[in-house]
């Protein structure tokens, strides 16, 4: 980004932090792992961060940003159910391809195993009113050139 951008450029992004501070998130990738083995979260894994804020701010420094600002940010999400939050996760993202093999009864079939999982393995209040909510922290970049 820095090497597109002319003097006084700003450059905006957002990620998520580590994926043990989202409950819903890590419960879905303990659960992918169980049923479609070790490697199937990776791809989810890999949109979390394992560090703070500062380690962010850091890196945006080295890449060359002369005024770094890092907020974090956290957000609650609401889904209609656990298992609406798995079949987005399996059929609306990258990892629609772990199942792509899988004629439909069966994606079905995991999908709905995935999701009682994942939702055994979160705070029962997560789960209030049927509904599922949880927060969403990510790490908010502002970043400039002068």
């Amino acid at each position: 980004m820095v090497r597109v951008l002319k003097s006084g450029g700003r450059a905006g992004l957002s990620v998520y932090s580590a994926i043990e501070r989202m409950p819903a998130a890590h419960a879905f990738v303990q659960a992918l792992d169980k049923y479609l083995g070790a490697d199937s979260s990776r791809t989810k894994r890999s949109e979390h961060l394992s560090c703070n804020a500062q380690e962010v701010g850091t890196w945006a420094k080295q890449a060359g940003f002369d005024v770094v600002n890092v907020a974090t940010v956290a957000k609650q999400i609401t889904f209609p159910s656990m298992l609406d939050y798995v079949r987005f996760q399996l059929t609306a993202t990258p990892m629609v391809a772990l199942l792509k093999e899988k004629d439909a009864e069966e994606r079905e079939r995991l999908i709905g195993s995935i999701a009682a999982d994942a939702a055994s393995r979160v705070d029962p209040l997560t789960l209030a009113a049927g509904t599922l909510t949880f927060s969403q922290e990510s790490f908010v970049v502002t970043a400039s050139l002068r």
